[in-house]
C-alpha cells in the first residue's frame, strides 16, 4: 500500500472487509449450536453492539488516527505498560484469526477436493502467505476488492437460492425447528450463549483501526459503516435460513462448512462449489490481513522498545522476517496445541478479541478524561460507551462460562507474551539488580565481579543513550513535572531535550528556566537540555530536527493540542501526546 496514494472507500473496506466478512462463514453454525432456533436473534443482538461501536471507534480514531489500534489509543492516553497490555491481546487475535481462517479455508476446500488433509494443508497455506508477506508482497488494495465483491455477490447467491428453495419446498423445517425444546432450558439462556458464542462474527471490526494512516481523509468512518451493514444483514439472515431451511441436527454435522452445505442443499452442486471456492478466497485474505497487520503492530512495538530490537532486521523487500517467522512459529503451535478444532481456536480468538474491543472502549474513556481539547469529528455519549462495554463484557463472562478450558488455552499464550513484554518494559531495574548480584559476588569471585560488572554497566549505557524530545509553548512547571514522571516511568533514557519554539524578536520566559532548572534537580537520573529555536512548530521541524538530531519521531512527545492547532495528529509522524 502506497502512502502517497490512499486508499480510497472501497479499497479500505474491501481489505477490512475481508477480514470480518470471513467470519460470515462459520459464525451462523457456531452461534446455531448454543442458541438453536434462536440464534438469528443473537446475532441482530451482536449487530447491535457493534453500532453501538461505531461512534467509539469514530471518535477514538478520528482524534488520534495513527495505525495501531488499541495499543495507539493507550500509549497516547496512559501508561506504555497499559499499551503492551492491548497489544499482546492484539497479536493473539491476529493469531487466531490466521489460524483459524486457514483451518477454515481447508475444510471448505476438502469439500472439493476429499483427498486434502487438512491439518498438513492448514500448515502448507500459513506457510505459503509466510514467504508470500517476506517476500514483500503484502495487501494488495485490487485482489482485496475482486475478493470481497466476489463474496459479496456469493453470500447474495446463497440467500437469493435459499429464498427461493423456501417459497417452492414450503417452510416445514422452520416449523420443526422452533416445536424443538430451547437450548439450555430457556429463550433468555440460549440468546445469552448464543451471543457470547457470535461475537465471533465481528471480529476484524478493529481491523481498520490498523491502517486509518494510509486510508483517504474521512474514509475511515464509512469503512465502520459499511463492515457493520455487512455482518448486520448477512449474519443474522443466514442464521434465520439455515434454521428455516435444515434440520437443526444437520447443522452440528456441518459446522465448518456449513453455507456450502446450505449452498449443496438449496441450490445444487454448483452453489455448493462456489461457495467452497469463494470461501477459500476470502479467508486466504483474512490470513494475509493477519499477516500484514501483526508485522506492522510488532514492528512499532519494536520501535518504541518493548520487544526485542531485532526484530527490526529486514530483508531486501523491506520485510521483518524475524517477525514473521516468529508469528508464523506461534500459529503452528497454535494449531497443533489445539489440533485444528474451531472450538478451542475461537474460543482463543473470541477471548482475545472481546479483549481488545474492551481496551477500546476504556480508550474512549480515557481520551474523554485526559484529551478533552483534542479535535474528533465524531463524539460516543457515555452511555454508549458504557453499554457497549457491558456488551462485550457480558460476551467476554458468557464464552469463559461455556468454556473454562479455552480459557486455559488463551492464558498459555498471553502469560508467555506478556511476561516477555514486561521483562523488556523492566529492564533498567533488572539490570540494576544483576548489577547488585554481581558486586555482592566480589568477595568470593572478584575477576568474574569486574567483567560482569562492566559488562552490566555497558548494557545499562547501551539502553539509556537514546535521547528523548519534549516540545513546549512555555509549559507551567505542574506540566513539565508530568512530562518528566512520564518519561521516568516509561521509557528508557538519561537525556531529555526541552525545546521551545521562538517567533522573530521572541523571548522565552525566565521562569521556564528556572522551573527547568529545579526539575532537572529534583530528577537526578535524567539530564535536561533546554533548547529554543527560531521557527514554527510543525511536520517540516520534525522531519528536520528528527534528522539533525538522529532522534525517531515516536520519542518525541507534545502536550494535547486543542481546536486552533493547525495540523492533524497523523501528519507529526507518529509523535506522541503524553500531557
Amino acid at each position: 500500500m502506497s502512502h502517497e496514494k490512499k486508499l480510497n472507500e472501497l479499497e479500505a473496506t474491501a481489505i477490512c472487509g475481508n477480514d470480518i466478512s470471513s467470519s460470515c462463514l462459520y459464525v451462523s453454525a457456531l452461534a446455531i449450536a448454543y442458541a438453536g432456533q434462536y440464534a438469528w436473534i443473537a446475532l441482530l443482538i451482536v449487530g447491535a453492539v457493534l453500532y453501538l461501536f461505531r461512534t467509539i471507534y469514530g471518535e477514538v480514531v478520528g482524534a488520534l488516527p495513527l495505525n495501531g489500534g488499541a495499543y495507539n489509543v493507550l500509549l497516547n492516553t496512559t501508561s506504555k505498560r497499559n499499551a503492551a497490555l492491548a497489544a499482546c491481546l492484539t497479536i493473539l487475535s491476529y493469531m487466531a484469526t490466521a489460524v483459524i481462517s486457514a483451518s477454515e479455508a481447508m475444510h471448505y476446500l476438502h469439500t472439493l477436493w476429499h483427498g486434502l488433509p487438512i491439518i498438513g494443508a492448514t500448515l502448507g497455506l500459513l506457510g505459503l502467505f509466510l514467504v508470500l508477506t517476506i517476500l514483500g508482497i503484502s495487501e494488495s488494495a485490487k485482489v482485496a476488492v475482486a475478493i470481497f465483491l466476489v463474496h459479496l455477490v456469493s453470500l447474495l447467491l446463497l440467500v437469493g437460492c435459499t429464498v427461493w428453495y423456501l417459497f417452492t419446498h414450503g417452510f416445514d423445517n422452520l416449523h420443526l425447528n422452533f416445536s424443538l425444546p430451547v437450548k439450555g432450558g430457556s429463550v433468555l439462556t440460549a440468546l445469552f450463549y448464543g451471543f457470547s458464542a457470535a461475537m465471533l462474527g465481528i471480529s476484524g471490526f478493529e481491523s481498520s483501526a490498523n491502517f486509518v494512516e494510509e486510508q483517504a481523509r474521512g474514509v475511515f468512518p464509512k469503512t465502520l459503516r459499511n463492515m457493520w451493514v455487512v455482518v448486520s444483514f448477512f449474519n443474522p439472515v443466514i442464521a434465520f435460513l439455515v434454521v428455516a431451511a435444515m434440520p437443526l441436527s444437520e447443522v452440528g454435522q456441518h459446522t465448518e462448512t456449513l453455507l456450502s452445505y446450505l449452498g449443496t442443499t438449496t441450490g445444487g452442486r454448483w452453489l455448493g462449489m462456489l461457495i467452497s471456492v469463494d470461501a477459500v478466497a476470502v479467508l486466504s485474505g483474512a490470513v494475509l490481513t493477519s499477516f500484514v497487520g501483526v508485522s506492522g503492530l510488532m514492528q512499532r512495538m519494536t520501535l518504541d522498545r518493548i520487544l526485542p530490537q531485532f526484530f527490526l532486521k529486514a530483508n531486501k523487500a523491506g520485510s521483518n522476517y524475524l517477525i514473521l517467522i516468529t508469528f508464523f512459529l506461534l500459529c503452528v503451535s497454535v494449531l497443533l496445541i489445539t489440533n485444528g478444532e474451531l472450538g478451542p481456536l475461537s474460543g482463543v480468538y473470541t477471548i482475545s478479541f472481546l479483549s481488545v474491543m474492551a481496551f477500546f472502549a476504556l480508550g474512549n474513556f480515557l481520551l474523554k478524561s485526559k484529551r478533552p481539547k483534542l479535535p474528533r469529528p465524531v463524539y460516543a455519549g457515555i452511555l454508549t460507551v458504557v453499554l457497549a462495554l457491558v456488551g462485550i463484557l457480558v460476551a467476554l463472562y458468557g464464552n469463559i462460562k461455556i468454556h473454562p478450558d479455552y480459557l486455559i488455552v488463551f492464558l498459555q499464550y498471553f502469560l508467555p507474551t506478556m511476561a516477555l513484554v514486561y521483562i523488556m518494559l523492566n529492564r533498567t531495574a533488572i539490570l540494576n539488580l544483576l548489577l547488585a548480584a554481581v558486586e555482592s559476588a566480589a568477595k568470593h569471585s572478584p575477576r568474574f565481579s569486574r567483567l560482569g560488572r562492566l559488562f552490566v554497566k555497558r548494557q545499562l549505557k547501551e539502553l539509556h543513550k537514546q535521547e528523548f524530545v519534549f516540545f513546549t509553548k512555555g509549559d507551567n512547571v505542574s506540566n513539565l513535572n508530568k512530562v518528566m514522571a512520564y518519561v521516568v516511568e516509561n521509557e528508557f533514557t538519561n537525556r531529555l531535550k526541552i525545546v521551545t519554539l521562538l517567533k522573530p524578536g521572541e523571548q522565552y520566559p525566565q521562569e521556564l528556566l528556572t522551573d527547568i532548572g529545579v526539575l532537572d534537580r529534583a530528577y537526578e537520573q535524567i539530564e535536561v537540555d533546554f533548547v529554543t529555536i527560531d521557527g514554527k512548530f510543525g511536520p517540516e521541524l520534525i522531519d528536520r530536527l528528527s534528522t539533525e538530531w538522529n532522534i525517531p519521531k515516536n520519542f518525541m512527545f507534545i502536550g494535547s493540542p486543542g481546536n486552533q492547532f493547525p495540523y492533524h495528529i497523523s501528519e507529526l509522524g507518529g509523535v506522541r501526546l503524553i500531557i
